[in-house]
């Protein structure tokens, strides 16, 4: 096993068309992120799925809906590892940390949803644990926000987290460069 792992962040049908978030560009995305997760599962590496649930009665994520399970295109393999989460983090109240570091892991790679909410606070606690960061920007989206009566697009949204990952968070690249290497 490499001392690499892939955290696939929400990537659950609340976020595809019919879904309560649904998001720009996530059938893409979700594609994207099918193909590092099989290149990661073809060279040893870790692959940790991470699931959002929100308690009884949520609006989204509601335990036990269709919504809230991970969707067909990036489903876990037998035996992967899926780490259920109940905030933006997936490293808060989780046991993600034990795992990463039990499995001498130095390198997360981060792709998932939403770019601007849960792969944001992902990708910048796996930093300030200390691990190598790496996201695949095409691999992850987003949607349009609303601020203040501005109405923010999505693609908007996405290159400007993605440009704060790689100004002081990691690497930022695409799924294609990613398979490359």
């Amino acid at each position: 096993m490499s001392n690499r792992a892939i955290v696939v962040v929400d990537l659950q049908n609340e976020y595809w068309p019919g879904g309560g978030l649904p998001l720009a560009n996530i059938a893409a995305a979700a594609a994207n992120a099918a193909r590092v997760m099989a290149h990661g599962r073809a060279t040893g590496d870790l692959v940790v799925n991470v699931r959002h649930e929100m308690p009884a009665g949520a609006p989204v994520f509601a335990p036990g809906s269709h919504e809230s399970q991970i969707h067909a295109t990036v489903a876990p393999a037998e035996g992967e590892t899926v780490i259920n989460k109940a905030f933006p983090n997936s490293f808060r109240d989780t046991g993600l940390k034990v795992l990463l570091d039990a499995k001498g892991i130095e390198e997360v790679v981060v792709i998932g949803a939403m770019s601007h909410m849960c792969v944001d606070a992902t990708v910048r606690a796996a930093n300030d644990f200390g691990y190598r960061t790496v996201t695949i920007h095409d691999a992850c989206a987003t949607r349009d926000l609303e601020f203040n009566g501005i109405t923010v697009p999505a693609a908007q949204v996405h290159a400007a987290l993605m440009a704060a990952f790689a100004f002081a968070y990691g690497e930022v690249i695409s799924t294609d460069a990613f398979l490359a290497r």
